[in-house]
């Protein structure tokens, strides 16, 4: 039996040559979202929704790079008070090389707060969050295996710790297809410095290269190149483009295995279709005021994250399938107060802005949005100097997850971490089983969102795994 499409077996296109140079520009972006076409003839074709009844069809996933520590944000655990700098007595094996020495038990030093109905709790500078807390599902069970930030950066990103695998913005992206054949399925935004283990976080590893993640420029222009050069007209433009069809079309019937060729061709046109549309998405500064201000937008310390969940929303409203968004950085191993003290603020409200405005267009229910950092942090920490100077080490067996929306169970916290927040206890599951829960959610079945590789079929989880029913409304 002849195995189904890979990227080895069914398309003459020059990987080596197609990613070199391959950048933000509008053509880049343009032939990562239309190779899907050129190779879409070849047998590679959205394979849709395994449960149709599934509520969402985008993903807003929120990543907090760096490990946000749960105990300081929705996971208080009063028990610290108590044990606050009484030596800390591990019972297992060391995490990491940072844990060595004489450890202390460290409090928050934060205070906490009981939000909406659902009585979520919440550190006091989640403000705005606050607000819609009974729309977020809280889940307090979810481990990783690494405590390293790269491997645990491409764990939680493509369930694989070692990276070359297929993100999850990419398997989405393949499931399902693009809803807006003139933008990229899979748009990520990420900081000026790229997180641990770079771009390989939002790669399309084995799966055809167009599923592969599109960076948006987080300054500047968002993409290169948007704009034709001065005195070219739209009406000019066209003309060239017919030309250049036609010049390429003689050259594609005589030469019918260059792939890249009508891979090309296709490009050049989404890139014109994109110039018409893409502009108007990306310009922030032509919102409403009033919407500017809901999102923080040119105000301190929100106007960057503000900006970037302003364009999620933008971006999802406009049919775009998966959009990933950075924030970093929250690994706190000391001065936790002061850190995570500046680091809430600036996404407090634009996260709870984007829920607000998802809600108020009709958004919310088919949209999923998804918080997360690659792991936790410890209970414990080493002296480094005076009490402010406190933080936590990484802790990759307890860590807090929340999602809102796209059919999540809202206003509840699943499963429970031990009394110091040192290891998950009740609920527990392996990381694989989120991201089964996130793909069931999508309407996607791991077990047949497979895709033939090297010899066999693979998939997100590796070897399959349960979803987590209980985050699930």
């Amino acid at each position: 039996m002849k195995p189904p499409f890979s990227s080895h077996n069914n398309s003459h296109l020059n990987r080596r040559d197609f990613l070199y140079g391959l950048n933000a520009s509008i053509g880049a972006v343009a032939l990562n979202a239309l190779l899907s076409e050129n190779l879409g003839a070849a047998g590679v074709k959205p394979i849709g929704a395994h449960f149709p009844k599934a509520k969402a069809k985008h993903c807003i996933f929120l990543m907090m790079e760096g490990g946000p520590s749960h105990i300081d944000t929705f996971d208080p655990k009063p028990r610290l008070q108590d044990l606050h700098l009484k030596e800390f007595q591990r019972n297992d094996e060391m995490v990491s090389a940072m844990a060595s020495g004489k450890r202390y038990y460290v409090k928050s030093p934060f205070e906490f707060q009981k939000a909406g109905k659902s009585g979520a709790d919440m550190n006091v500078l989640w403000e705005q969050l606050a607000d819609v807390a009974d729309d977020l599902c809280f889940y307090r069970g979810c481990q990783v295996d690494s405590v390293n930030h790269p491997t645990a950066m491409y764990q939680a990103n493509t369930g694989n710790r070692f990276g070359g695998d297929p993100a999850i913005g990419s398997w989405v992206n393949y499931g399902l297809g693009s809803e807006n054949q003139d933008l990229p399925g899979f748009i990520v935004l990420p900081e000026l410095a790229h997180p641990q283990g770079g771009p390989a976080n939002w790669a399309n590893g084995y799966l055809p290269a167009d599923f592969q993640g599109t960076p948006l420029r987080p300054e500047g222009s968002p993409i290169l190149d948007l704009k034709p050069p001065a005195g070219v007209t739209t009406s000019r433009q066209r003309k060239n483009l017919d030309l250049l069809n036609v010049l390429n079309t003689k050259h594609a019937e005589a030469h019918p295995e260059h792939e890249e060729l009508k891979a090309r061709m296709t490009s050049y046109e989404l890139a014109f279709r994109m110039q018409m549309q893409v502009p108007g998405i990306l310009d922030i500064d032509k919102e409403p005021q009033k919407i500017r201000d809901l999102y923080g937008v040119d105000k301190e310390p929100t106007n960057s994250f503000g900006r970037k969940c302003l364009l999620a929303r933008k971006l999802v409203e406009k049919g775009v399938r998966f959009v990933q968004l950075y924030a970093g950085t929250w690994d706190s191993h000391d001065y936790i107060e002061k850190a995570h003290g500046s680091l809430i603020p600036a996404v407090d409200r634009p996260i709870a802005a984007l829920i607000k405005d998802l809600k108020e267009r009709g958004l919310l229910d088919d949209t999923l949005i998804v918080w997360m950092g690659e792991f936790g942090r410890t209970p414990d920490n080493g002296v480094r100097g005076g009490d402010t100077r406190y933080g936590r080490d990484h802790n990759p067996k307890a860590m807090t997850v929340w999602m809102a929306g796209g059919g999540v169970k809202a206003g509840h916290t699943i499963g429970a971490t031990d009394e110091i927040g040192g290891e998950a206890v009740d609920g527990v599951h392996h990381i694989r089983d989120f991201h089964i829960t996130l793909l069931k959610l999508l309407g996607l079945d791991d077990n047949k969102l497979t895709f033939y590789h090297a010899g066999r079929f693979k998939q997100l989880s590796q070897f399959g795994g349960t979803p987590i029913d209980e985050l699930i409304a």
